[in-house]
């Protein structure tokens, strides 16, 4: 019997969480029964437009059919082995992503923050080696966010923010520089640097793309000094910016990248890539995993980036994040709208507060996310559509409009 099939209301499935599990989140009061494209459905069927899409995880959709269909097919033959065996849909998408990408090597990872974990070691690693013990420091931007694990949480250029309180001295080694400001960047830079690591849009930091100076200028930089240039794509990868990874955009290239999210269609994945000469860095028993690489993982995400591909999702993208970053600029109490493709902030005017938007979104049954005192951020499925957009902007703006009134 499939645990759906057993009814629950939302009450008790709350009265279960609280009593049985820590809690870090602000919980939605609604059960998420069942997902379809591009909505998510509570207990009673009700739908919700989901314009936060499992946090830029389900690009191709809730619940994609060739992705469900690749998950169910591979668990029937294997479900997990250790990476000792040779297992084909890791082979398979190893190579499926690095042709897309251009890149040369690939390491799986489970998720977004190890992804990160893994680049700063490669990168530390390779720094140690090639140029001696002190070539380990690296640079990353203020107001970033790499993931919750120490060396990410370290990397976080957010000194004294709710995911470094309490958890003692951070790593050493990391330096932090205003995002988008190439000179501080530079001056930041010692001859003990051996990388720059940002991400290409900054999310949890309000959605502040990149400017085509500062990233180009990075990349000059960093071949200069010898340095490595570490992207974080784990949000902004896998067509969410209207390329398939946001670099891309730039018309650059990472020596390492990091990726999960939208990678596996709803599975746990991460993983990097780099340039086999950075690569060499990792040896065997200098890094592992017991699920990086998951058979399971693997065959959705081969599934997941298929149709991604096949779709031009990446292109979609582009298309509706420049009309739905349209409408919204419309709105009433709107200060500025940021975006590339679609992950999109929109700043409110300090008489909205972002958090008041996204309760008065739920209510009407649209799913976003609050970053900061006034913004809101969206990064809904790749597939949506104008009317979806329409849709969307449309409860946003009632919302604004009842909280301005008030």
């Amino acid at each position: 019997m499939k645990l759906s099939d057993v009814k629950y209301t939302a009450a008790e499935i709350k009265e279960l969480v609280s009593k049985y599990m820590i809690e870090t989140y602000e919980r939605f009061d609604f059960l998420a029964q069942t997902g379809k494209d591009q909505y998510l459905y509570d207990e009673n069927g009700e739908a919700y437009l989901d314009f936060y899409a499992g946090i830029a995880v389900n690009s191709a959709g809730n619940c994609n059919e060739k992705v469900v269909a690749a998950i169910k097919d591979q668990a029937e033959d294997l479900i997990h082995t250790f990476n000792y065996p040779y297992t084909i849909p890791q082979a398979l998408l190893a190579e499926k992503v690095c042709k897309t990408i251009g890149m040369d090597k690939i390491f799986f990872q489970n998720s977004g923050t190890e992804a990160n974990e893994a680049m700063i070691k490669m990168a530390r690693k390779y720094g140690i080696e090639k140029y001696g013990p002190n070539r380990y420091h690296i640079v990353t931007a203020k107001m970033g966010f790499h993931g919750r694990t120490f060396g990410a949480m370290s990397a976080t250029g957010q000194p004294g923010n709710g995911c470094q309180i309490g958890f003692g001295p951070m790593t050493y080694g990391f330096s932090y520089a205003p995002y988008n400001d190439l000179q501080a960047f530079k001056d930041a830079c010692t001859e003990n640097t051996i990388a720059i690591m940002i991400e290409p849009v900054q999310g949890e930091g309000g959605v502040h793309p990149a400017t085509m100076e500062f990233m180009k200028g990075l990349r000059e930089f960093c071949d200069e000094k010898g340095m490595l240039l570490l992207l974080d794509e784990v949000q902004t990868g896998w067509c969410r910016t209207g390329s398939v990874m946001s670099y891309m955009n730039y018309g650059i290239k990472p020596d390492i990248v990091s990726m999960a999210k939208a990678l596996g269609g709803g599975m746990p994945i991460g993983a990097i890539c780099a340039t086999s000469e950075v690569a060499k860095a990792f040896s065997a028993g200098s890094h592992g995993t017991t699920f990086g690489g998951h058979p399971v993982s693997c065959a959705a995400a081969l599934a997941q980036v298929g149709e991604l591909l096949d779709r031009d999702l990446a292109g979609n993208a582009r298309k509706m994040g420049d009309y739905f970053a349209d409408k919204l600029s419309k709105l009433p109490y709107v200060k500025e709208v940021r975006h590339q493709g679609l992950l999109v902030g929109v700043e409110f005017e300090d008489c909205i507060g972002g958090v008041d938007v996204k309760h008065g979104c739920l209510d009407k049954h649209l799913l976003i996310t609050a970053i900061g005192a006034h913004t809101i951020r969206m990064v809904p499925p790749l597939i949506i559509t104008e009317a979806d957009c329409d849709k969307a902007a449309g409860i946003i703006g009632e919302v604004v409009t009842e909280l301005g009134g008030r």
